[in-house]
């Protein structure tokens, strides 16, 4: 496989001339797009009405997220489409992958945590970070377009570590408080209740592993992997995406307690009512 050489953007300091790295965007490129053409064929079969706030956040991060945030990397890596598209669609990409993340978590929290003080500190944590990408773009567009002008490059460099830290620590925030209640919802359940247990504990470990999963693009971002950690990016929300079914089938689990193991489709009216 042939590596097109390094294009004059900041976005490729990893090395696109590198083999390795070019083996590394192809794997990742192929799990991400499998997994999110899955979803976007899963999420409107598991859903009888298509009004809630949970539905839309996952459908859209799926199509308008993972997909355009593969591609547009990608395309500039292997150099196969015009700078602009390639910029537009990571862009797109990004905003409705990264910040929706947040959307996801925050429309499922309540079922947990009944807390108004929470839900509301949360929903304008998630609303604030929505305001956190407009600067992000700016520079990474005028970074790549005028990549000899320091003053752009600089700007991008500090802001999309600061804006990566940003999020990643928004998505750990809501999945801590998810962890929390669910461990009171843990010591709550009776002892008998092996089965209630289970679960719970199934439902911290997802958690747990999507915090894991963040903190790995935070140290890439900041031992200077950028475009690895661009691209491995999209791959990592695609996974979190699937992760996210698997918690929807738990906690149907839990409000119908004798439902039989299947796909999400069980859910399709309780999810409906209850994210809307």
């Amino acid at each position: 496989m042939t590596v097109v050489e390094q294009p004059a953007s900041p976005i490729f300091r990893s090395g696109s001339g590198d083999v390795a790295l070019g083996i590394a965007v192809v794997a990742f490129m192929a799990i991400a797009l499998y997994n999110a053409l899955e979803l976007s064929v899963l999420i409107p079969l598991s859903f009888k009405r298509y009004h809630s706030l949970y539905f839309w956040s996952l459908l859209i991060s799926a199509v308008l997220g993972v997909i355009p945030a593969t591609l547009g990397p990608s395309f500039q890596f292997f150099n196969l489409a015009p700078l602009w598209l390639s910029l537009t669609l990571s862009n797109i990409g990004f905003v409705c992958m990264v910040p929706n993340q947040s959307v996801v978590l925050y429309s499922r929290l309540h079922l947990v945590s009944q807390n108004p003080m929470v839900l509301s500190m949360v929903k304008w944590l998630v609303i604030t970070g929505g305001f956190v990408v407009i600067p992000a773009i700016v520079l990474n567009f005028g970074s790549s377009y005028l990549p000899h002008d320091s003053s752009w490059t600089k700007g991008f460099d500090v802001f999309e570590r600061l804006q990566l830290t940003w999020f990643v620590a928004q998505e750990m925030s809501i999945s801590s408080i998810y962890i929390w209640e669910t461990v009171q919802l843990i010591r709550l359940s009776p002892e008998g209740d092996k089965r209630r247990h289970k679960i719970l504990y199934e439902l911290v470990a997802i958690n747990v592993a999507a915090i894991v999963m963040d903190i790995a693009l935070v140290v890439l971002e900041y031992l200077g992997f950028y475009f690895t950690q661009v691209i491995l990016k999209a791959t990592v929300y695609s996974i979190k995406l699937k992760l996210e079914f698997a918690v929807l089938g738990m906690l149907v689990s839990l409000v119908h307690p004798h439902a039989d193991s299947g796909p999400p489709t069980w859910s399709a009216d309780w999810t409906s009512s209850t994210f809307s």
